[in-house]
């Protein structure tokens, strides 16, 4: 999957027009690309597009207009894009009380390492998070995560034959499988591989 360069994102002016039906059609392609695992863990499974709409968002917020801009914001997202036999993830920790948040956060230190998926007949492959900056300290986690996950040719062969995809989280403090990825879901995944 190709990375973005800055002729593909939209001028602030066509963005402005353009952004509620963009909005929606990201919208409608996240959904096919979010995944729950347990009740406070989400996978949000990016691609060009996802990564796209964030840029684009960026420079609206920050009305970024300026080339070196432009260029810091896209050197910034641009790792996000699988790079063909991968899948980068933003893992969200959501905890919707503060309290229960902070208590959680401490409690889940680590938890960015213990993220796996497992392609059926094949072993488990655990995420390589957070490659840009540590996110977890010696008293808390972080509530965003980036991950990769890095699959072998075979692996994708399998999926692309229509074997089961399963995710968890194998976290002492926080147990939970996905035993298989919805269908849509794992074809939606199958396009990061071209």
């Amino acid at each position: 999957m190709s990375k973005l360069a800055a002729g593909d994102l939209m001028s602030l002016e066509q963005y402005a027009r353009e952004r509620p039906a963009f909005r929606a059609q990201v919208r409608r392609h996240k959904a096919e690309r979010q995944l729950a695992v347990g009740p406070n863990a989400t996978w949000c499974f990016e691609d060009r597009l996802t990564v796209q709409y964030q840029v684009q968002e960026m420079l609206r917020a920050e009305r970024i207009f300026e080339p070196q801009g432009i260029q810091d914001e896209l050197e910034a997202y641009n790792p996000l894009i699988p790079d063909g036999g991968n899948w980068k993830v933003t893992l969200l920790i959501e905890f919707t009380q503060p309290a229960e948040r902070v208590q959680a956060l401490a409690r889940l230190r680590g938890i960015e390492d213990r993220c796996w998926v497992q392609v059926a007949g094949h072993e488990r492959v655990f995420a390589i998070a957070d490659e840009d900056v540590a996110r977890t300290n010696e008293e808390k986690t972080s509530a965003v995560h980036f991950l990769r996950f890095e699959l072998e040719p075979a692996m994708i062969a399998s999926l692309r034959g229509g074997a089961r995809l399963a995710a968890g989280i194998d976290h002492e403090h926080y147990r939970y499988v996905v035993h298989e990825v919805p269908a849509a879901m794992r074809l939606a995944l199958l396009a990061d591989f071209a």
